[in-house]
């Protein structure tokens, strides 16, 4: 058979039909002879036709018969059938077309009108496929970008991260830390359905991604002040408090800049709040309670934890048994009490991380 020609299986009980089928056929297709739907599914076991000419009339099983069962079966479902029969009345016709054929053509047939449905339907069929061929590559074309886009944004994250992280280097591992301690908090609130509802509307991944950036408006500060080797002075304290809102402005710039809400919009409640207190006590804003957002509650622990184990110029680092009781003292003064007593939960995972990295 010539592959370029399209495959045609003419099913029919009489001779004479199949013959004069095939002789109207064969100029213009590669056409295979049926003489029963018995034979035409054992057949379709191993080939599959460009489309099916089928007679409804067929003793054993007829055309309605067969094409029910072409239809149950995944590989043949797609198959075009075309009926053939002398009936012409609209139920049979109507019936035909239930069952899932794309035309009814009686008999005896004008072999110019069957070349020319044929054609039509093996056109719409091409198109089809085309169609189906082309959404499959711009489903895979959105998928391209959209990774890209993502990582795109991942080392966005990152390398503003690592800007932090080289200015401010006695922190070391700190980012990536919280960022781990943010991981497992959130997993102890999923576990314990504390803050259910918020908790399950967050993007877990680019959560985490943008816990990169809570301390970025530490660029802002000096390195006099950043770098100090001793307690910062009440002056200099309220200096280094400019990164909050100065981290905040960044994110908003970038924001506006990019249009990306939805990418920077938890790096921005990070930044912002992470450094407020329970009691209303904390900076920038003095937020009290829940009128902190939820994110910033989570990373004033996983910061203020990494903070107390880790060692600094002005101070040596504690142990986890004794951050771990800084931090208990603090609920409901520093800290989301709620959030502590997760955090109680976990403690020993964050004990984990803080010896790992």
């Amino acid at each position: 058979m010539d592959t370029d020609r399209k495959i045609i299986f003419l099913v029919d009980d009489d001779m004479t039909n199949l013959t004069v089928g095939r002789n109207t056929l064969d100029q213009y297709y590669d056409v295979l002879t049926i003489n029963s739907g018995a034979r035409l599914l054992k057949i379709l076991e191993k080939n599959i036709p460009d489309l099916i000419l089928l007679d409804v009339e067929m003793p054993e099983m007829n055309g309605y018969e067969a094409i029910k069962l072409l239809k149950d079966k995944k590989e043949t479902a797609d198959i075009p059938v075309i009926f053939l029969t002398a009936k012409s009345d609209h139920k049979s016709e109507l019936d035909g077309l239930s069952l899932g054929a794309i035309d009814y053509i009686t008999k005896p047939f004008s072999p110019p009108l069957l070349l020319k449905r044929i054609e039509v339907h093996l056109l719409v069929e091409s198109q089809k496929h085309e169609l189906m061929d082309f959404n499959n590559n711009l489903l895979d074309m959105v998928e391209a970008k959209t990774k890209t886009v993502v990582e795109l944004q991942n080392a966005l994250l990152k390398t503003m991260a690592e800007l932090v992280e080289y200015r401010d280097d006695v922190t070391g591992g700190h980012i990536e830390r919280t960022q781990r301690y943010l991981n497992v908090l959130v997993n102890a609130l999923q576990n314990e359905r504390v803050y259910e509802k918020e908790v399950s509307s967050w993007n877990l991944e680019l959560l985490l991604q943008s816990a990169q950036l809570h301390d970025v408006g530490k660029i802002v500060i000096k390195d006099d002040i950043l770098l100090k080797a001793g307690k910062l002075s009440d002056e200099e304290f309220e200096q280094i408090k400019v990164h909050a809102t100065f981290g905040e402005k960044v994110i908003e710039k970038i924001i506006q800049n990019t249009g990306e809400q939805d990418f920077l919009e938890y790096a921005k409640i990070l930044t912002a709040s992470h450094h407020e207190k329970w009691d209303g006590s904390g900076y920038p804003y003095g937020l009290k309670g829940e009128t902190i957002p939820l994110l910033g509650r989570l990373m004033a622990i996983a910061d203020v934890y990494d903070a107390l184990v880790s060692e600094r110029p002005y101070k040596k680092a504690f142990s986890h048994e004794e951050a771990v009781n800084i931090i208990l003292e603090g609920k409901g003064i520093h800290f989301d009490p709620l959030l502590v007593d997760s955090f109680l939960s976990v403690a020993d995972q964050f004990e984990e991380i803080s010896k790992k990295i």
